[in-house]
């Protein structure tokens, strides 16, 4: 068996510490453990690609006793390295915890880590042996047919796509499908906290044009969570309505366009274009509302409004992101701003209600997919609130990419904000000298989200939120490692919804609420009246 190589080594033992350093979300020790065995063999591969490449080229490298003296000597720089990295591994994720407002914990379980790590990072081993195995089996045999160089590049690349068809043909597909019939199976459960709604006013109530089964799970869910109008009188002060929620599930209709126009006809049906403000919610890729982001709307507006979300999807948004590949989400939110802008636009100006729209992740990629800016102008909706704009997020990349010079990435300002503008925990909607025009719309976003701000040429570029300034949830030790970084942040991204309200990808009620004040601008709402309102917010644990 050929010895390990000894950059291979070394390299392997500096990832796999590297991937113990602090990053944007804290990480349980079988995560920490399973990514620092990831980064470990990551680390070696590229060890062993570069002392193979030496090889190839046919340079000189230690043969003999020199060639073991050089490897005692990289095992035991690798294990200092690892013993070091292991011993600071509380401390780092103590500096993560400390920047989310999480206790510190008393140990990171060093060993436990390292057992995960070198149980991955073998598994990761014997695959890479079994691809170099089959890269040799079709080298020997193209040597026949063209000379050695050649025949080894082509042998990787034939080992390449048959690993690759092998993976994503057989494995991945598999556990898609699994996947895909455990969260369908999960979307069509009712539950007794379900009931059916009496009320003719709700979507799956009787008198309904929808299906109370066919909302899926986490429509039924919405529908029902509605604040009353007593609540809302009694938080806002001053008479209130029961605001009203139109939801149409991926089982009411066969196609986008055919839910969408369900939808329309929903609102129609129970009065929605006679409230004073009306919305259009694109859910996350569950079907998911936020009551974060959709009760402080409902009570800013003392109920006098009606919010309609069609669903497009019933898996996580990460997952619908990997098996999405048609747009079919980008679709539904086209045909749902289609035909309720349509018919909104065709209602008299003085007295149809004033049109926002929001989404949550996902739902912010998509809602902000169904807009034309050509098909707007002459009679724009009134505004929008985007809360966590994933990366992906076209139309987040290009005003981030064009924000004002010394603007940090987490926080920009763009142009002369009367626009746009962006905003995290605290209120920074109040750019000086800065007028709204007809239209706001205002982005929340929190610095220590991963899911907005990785980066996918961080293995080989620093990212931008870790240059200066940097957001108050960011720690500052946290360092851009070349590969590290990006394999972190992928991670951190899988982990993003586990850290405390206001941190990471879970949004406080309070940040919506002056979010939504600064775009909706609601009459009869002064400071005291916005405390009161996130006070009754938080105290639903949201």
């Amino acid at each position: 068996m050929a010895r390990p190589s000894s950059l291979g080594l070394v390299l392997a033992a500096l990832f796999f510490v590297g991937a113990l350093t602090p990053s944007l979300i804290p990480r349980p020790w079988p995560i920490q453990g399973a990514l620092g065995g990831i980064a470990a063999a990551a680390g070696y591969m590229i060890g062993a690609a570069l002392t193979g490449i030496w090889r190839y080229l046919e340079l000189p490298l230690p043969e003999g006793r020199a060639a073991r003296g050089v490897f005692r000597s990289g095992s035991a720089l690798a294990a200092v390295i690892v013993l070091y990295g292991l011993a600071k591994a509380t401390g780092w994720q103590n500096a993560v915890h400390a920047a989310v407002s999480l206790p510190p914990v008393e140990s990171a379980f060093p060993l436990s880590i390292a057992g995960i790590a070198a149980a991955v990072f073998l598994l990761l081993a014997a695959i890479g042996r079994a691809f170099r195995l089959l890269a040799g089996t079709f080298a020997r045999w193209l040597e026949r047919f063209m000379p050695p160089r050649l025949s080894l590049t082509v042998a990787l690349i034939l080992s390449a796509w048959f690993f690759w068809a092998v993976g994503n043909g057989i494995l991945v597909e598999r556990v898609l499908a699994f996947l895909d019939r455990t969260y369908a199976r999960l979307d069509q459960m009712v539950t007794p906290e379900q009931p059916e709604p009496s009320d003719p006013l709700k979507s799956g109530s009787p008198a309904s044009l929808t299906e109370w089964s066919d909302l899926g799970n986490m429509g039924r869910d919405y529908v029902g969570a509605a604040p009353d109008a007593a609540e809302i009188a009694a938080v806002a002060g001053g008479p209130a309505k029961e605001p009203l929620r139109v939801y149409v599930g991926l089982n009411s209709a066969e196609t986008p366009r055919e839910r969408a126009d369900l939808a329309l006809r929903e609102l129609i049906r129970i009065g929605a274009f006679d409230r004073g403000w009306l919305q259009i919610a694109t859910p996350t890729g569950t079907g998911w509302i936020d009551p974060a982001a959709q009760m402080p709307v409902e009570f800013l507006t003392r109920g006098d409004i009606a919010t309609v979300a069609v669903q497009y999807s019933y898996l996580p948004s990460w997952l619908t992101l990997i098996v999405d590949r048609s747009g079919y989400g980008a679709e539904t939110a086209r045909e749902v701003f289609r035909a309720v802008y349509g018919h909104w636009r065709g209602l008299p100006p003085e007295t149809r209600p004033r049109l926002y729209l929001s989404g949550l992740s996902l739902g912010s990629v998509n809602g902000q997919a169904a807009l034309d800016l050509y098909d707007v102008i002459a009679d724009p909706f009134h505004g929008a609130l985007w809360a966590g704009p994933p990366f992906a997020n076209l139309t987040w990349r290009e005003l981030t990419a064009g924000r004002n010079p010394g603007t940090p990435v987490w926080l920009p300002t763009f142009r002369d904000s009367s626009v746009v503008r962006f905003t995290a925990q605290e209120n920074h909607l109040a750019v000086p000298g800065a007028v709204w025009g007809p239209m706001r719309i205002v982005y929340l976003q929190y610095a220590s989200d991963p899911i907005v701000f990785f980066r996918e040429d961080s293995w080989i570029y620093e990212p931008s939120f870790l240059k200066p300034p940097r957001g108050p949830d960011v720690s500052p030790e946290v360092r851009w490692i070349p590969v590290v970084t990006f394999l972190q942040t992928m991670v951190d991204m899988v982990i993003a919804t586990t850290v405390p309200l206001g941190r990471g990808h879970v949004y406080a009620a309070e940040d919506y609420t002056e979010g939504w004040a600064e775009v909706l601008d609601p009459p009869g709402w002064d400071a005291a009246g916005l405390e009161r309102l996130k006070a009754h917010l938080a105290a639903k644990g949201i």
